[in-house]
């Protein structure tokens, strides 16, 4: 899947990416980096709000999950069954959430279960950063399901 592609379905899919007009800047498959300008996401203090942050975050997670499962033509829905948030500093402009694995080495058993109870859980984490320095981390479960048709397209 390219960064391209993706972002796309993010904007026909998932509208809050369009209106925060969430881009994918880099997508492989150790690594989803999705950005987010200030303007549509800025508070009344003219910095980042913190809910424009987390949906980042969350769409970065997600997306990379997403994207694996896709280059694999596995299809399963995507859920997230819990995630925390830690601001480190204000963001005082536009920022990037780049998401990884929680552990790599997990995503072979995490298949496995997938394909035999069609369902399974796995770990993600993100970096938010702004202005060349990180601002928080976010850390999230989420769980796939496998479905009997339809692309894995919930969030």
């Amino acid at each position: 899947m390219s960064p391209r592609s993706l972002e796309e379905y993010l904007h026909a899919h998932i509208p809050i990416s369009r209106a925060m007009q969430v881009s994918v800047l880099e997508l492989n498959d150790e690594l989803a980096v999705l950005g987010a300008p200030l303007a549509p996401n800025r508070n009344h203090r003219a910095t980042v709000f913190g809910g424009s942050a987390s949906a980042v975050a969350i769409l970065a997670a997600w997306s990379l999950l997403y994207a694996r499962l896709s280059d694999r033509e596995l299809t399963a829905s995507l859920v997230i069954q819990r995630n925390s948030i830690h601001y480190e500093r204000p963001i005082l402009g536009d920022f990037t959430a780049s998401a990884t694995l929680g552990e790599a080495r997990l995503w072979p058993q995490f298949l496995r279960t997938l394909s035999r109870r069609g369902k399974a859980r796995i770990a993600v984490n993100a970096r938010l950063r702004g202005a060349a320095q990180e601002v928080g981390h976010f850390s999230a479960d989420f769980v796939a399901l496998t479905a009997p048709s339809g692309p894995a397209d919930s969030a």
